[in-house]
């Protein structure tokens, strides 16, 4: 039996289906279910896609699952090929009108899902709506805030890392039922091939502005392995090349080399602009409040 909530935005909306690929997380991804569970929204389900952890991961998934508050709590463990396939069979699976990509070891902030459904009532047009967040540490300090920008897709073409935050990111399902997937080629930068692809489908993106989820930095983290931070710009910049005008009719070498300077030089000063107007910067010398 589904409770109803006393908000007439909460009751109103429909299902909210939260995709999690885990491996390997035992240390977080606690935190993260709770995240999601303790936002009490009246229709929810998370999806855990597990990779076959060897850690304890599997026996926090049992433990959860035992229990009557976690009905909503889905999981799966089984060997495949990385995060991005992970989370493609997630987002299969799901069935939520809003869907959302929470990662094993980030976390939602309280008053998330309210702001969430608030925007897809709101703006029924609206394909992708992505909000603001911290990053917190591997005991879950809060370091700094995040605000950003509203969406521009000259900026995400050029200006990398990317600007719209994963943890704080929700799809309406028409996303994936019109046949949209993760590229499994990349390990790195799916998200950032994925946004520009349904941008360039046409796909309406929109700014909330509040802070809806903590992203964390810890030594284990895949972008900060050895290897990752060399990967990330390899798959970054064959990805910007491939959907921007401008780089993919620019001659290898200097040519290129120069005309992709610029576009970045042009595209950051937007953003650091839009931000700086806007005050950012200033929240900065404040201290974050813990989510929890």
């Amino acid at each position: 039996m589904v409770v109803e909530s006393k908000s007439p935005t909460m009751s109103s909306i429909s299902k909210i289906s939260i995709v999690t690929p885990s491996f390997n997380q035992a240390s977080f991804i606690e935190e993260a279910l709770r995240s999601a569970r303790d936002q009490a929204h009246p229709l929810l389900e998370h999806i855990v896609i597990d990779g076959a952890s060897t850690d304890d991961t599997i026996s926090i998934l049992k433990k959860c699952s035992k229990q009557p508050e976690w009905q909503h709590l889905q999981w799966v463990s089984e060997p495949d090929s990385g995060q991005t396939e992970a989370l493609n069979k997630g987002f299969r699976m799901a069935t939520g009108e809003i869907v959302g990509w929470l990662n094993a070891d980030d976390r939602y902030r309280p008053g998330c899902f309210q702001a969430v459904a608030d925007a897809f009532l709101s703006y029924p047009d609206v394909d992708v709506f992505y909000g603001d967040y911290t990053y917190i540490d591997e005991n879950g300090r809060v370091c700094r805030i995040r605000r950003e920008i509203e969406f521009s897709r000259f900026i995400l073409r050029h200006h990398y890392p990317l600007y719209i935050p994963t943890p704080s990111t929700f799809f309406r399902r028409r996303v994936f039922d019109g046949g949209n997937c993760l590229n499994e080629e990349y390990d790195y930068v799916m998200d950032y091939e994925f946004f520009l692809r349904l941008a360039e489908k046409g796909h309406h993106f929109r700014h909330i502005p509040e802070l809806l989820a903590d992203f964390r930095w810890h030594p284990a983290s895949k972008s900060l392995s050895p290897a990752g931070p060399a990967r990330q710009r390899e798959e970054g910049e064959r990805v910007a090349r491939m959907y921007s005008p401008i780089l993919s009719r620019t001659p290898q070498g200097l040519p290129l080399t120069v005309v992709r300077s610029g576009a970045r030089a042009l595209a950051a000063g937007l953003r650091y602009s839009e931000k700086l107007l806007r005050g950012y910067y200033f929240e900065q010398f404040r201290t974050p409040k813990a989510s929890a």
